[in-house]
């Protein structure tokens, strides 16, 4: 999983993916807590996936989470390859189908009618939702690792995005036929969003270190910020480990922050539409590795991280700068909630960074070459010298001289 811990907000709902289960919070004081451990299982006859093979066994991690856009569904996947999808109005479990491959991304449409899911294997599916027990269909594919999916606001587009540092604009009605690339990046492109306020915008974040703006219809990159030009001068000026895990997005400000794969770092930029660029407001630093950040639109910003003590901040812009607010009632009410599941946190969630393995890996083949070139050379060298005569031995390249008893006879 690129999350360990997955957060998601809509309204006045918050929701925590943590591993094998996930608890659900509002400001109403209902909790509702689902275990992906005990979700409907297949019989070891049917434990198979869409492609006919058997699906290996998971530990219920849950890989992706997201709400529709109304707030009215919320559907998760686990690394068991099960895809869970809730009514969240009631909370109600609606269906556990199966996928073909371990998922890293999941989206739904904009008029909530399927679900699609994007797999390691470079493919994406939809499901439906109003006939939640319906099998996937086989939407488009890659060549790659897909690590993100998401939708046009108008339905009209599926914007992907692979390890091979593209992102592909398909038509939603004809997946196969492609209507731009957006290309620039030289990393793996690790998450991708449309900007709900600015549909034809999107923007993206790369293991390259950078987060890219686009005219995504035509494939025209707008801006292009470094992140490592952000980091103190104290650190060490790396591109690796600024691939962001989470884009989030806050209307009211037009406020954009990324979180950082590996470091407990969160850049907060402003999105200035009319000029289409993007303008660093913020760099907030954490004594804590963050798990994950969400936007709620009538509080601020709140960021999971992995404290004991705080493990749910709430963050709010003061005279222009953002602040911690740990005195809210809500905050303090939802850690207390975590706190009695800190146990099961801090022996499940792992500390290294998810993207490691996605990084191109660079082998400086001439130096070894020419090192062992050299070593041939002075061992041939070597056995030419003690092939030759030795130097100064004039009996060894002349006749012998005769003596004089030979002269006398």
């Amino acid at each position: 999983s690129r999350i360990p811990v997955h957060l998601c907000v809509f309204a006045d709902t918050l929701v925590m993916a943590v591993l094998i289960f996930v608890a659900f919070f509002s400001d109403e004081d209902v909790v509702f807590t689902y275990d992906c451990s005990t979700a409907e299982k297949k019989a070891a006859q049917e434990n198979k996936g869409e492609d006919g093979q058997p699906m290996d066994k998971g530990s219920d991690m849950i890989l992706a989470s997201t709400f529709s856009k109304s707030g009215s569904y919320f559907a998760l996947t686990d690394d068991s390859k099960r895809l869970i999808l809730f009514r969240t109005k009631p909370w109600q479990c609606l269906s556990v189908r199966t996928v073909v491959r371990r998922c890293t991304a999941l989206t739904f449409t904009a008029s909530e009618e399927r679900l699609l899911v994007a797999d390691k294997s470079g493919d994406v599916y939809s499901f439906s939702v109003l006939e939640p027990d319906e099998c996937g269909r086989l939407e488009l594919g890659h060549l790659s690792m897909l690590l993100d999916v998401t939708v046009s606001p108008d339905d009209c587009f599926i914007l992907t995005a692979d390890r091979d540092e593209k992102i592909r604009i398909s038509w939603a009605a004809a997946p196969h036929s492609i209507e731009a690339f957006c290309l620039g990046h030289t990393e793996f492109v690790s998450r991708i969003f449309v900007v709900p306020s600015h549909p034809e915008l999107l923007l993206s974040s790369s293991g390259d270190g950078t987060v890219r703006l686009w005219d995504y219809r035509s494939g025209r990159q707008l801006q292009c910020y470094d992140l490592a030009s952000l980091q103190d001068l104290a650190e060490p000026r790396s591109h690796k480990g600024l691939a962001a895990s989470r884009i989030a997005f806050w209307g009211q400000e037009s406020c954009v922050v990324l979180l950082c794969d590996c470091i407990p770092v969160v850049f907060i930029f402003q999105l200035d539409a009319s000029r289409q660029q993007l303008m660093f407001r913020q760099r907030l630093t954490f004594p804590h590795r963050v798990w994950d950040v969400a936007f709620e639109e009538t509080q601020g910003l709140w960021v999971l991280q992995d404290y004991h003590e705080a493990p749910l901040v709430l963050w709010r812009p003061v005279d222009g700068q953002w602040q911690p607010a740990p005195e809210d009632a809500v905050s303090q009410r939802l850690c207390s909630c975590l706190r009695t599941s800190w146990a099961m946190l801090e022996g499940s969630v792992g500390t290294e960074e998810s993207f490691r393995s996605l990084y191109k890996a660079t082998f400086d083949n001439m130096t070894s070459y020419l090192k062992k070139k050299e070593e041939r050379l002075q061992q041939q060298l070597e056995k030419k010298r003690r092939r030759s005569p030795l130097s100064g031995s004039p009996g060894q390249t002349k006749k012998a001289c005769p003596g004089p008893a030979a002269l006398s006879c």
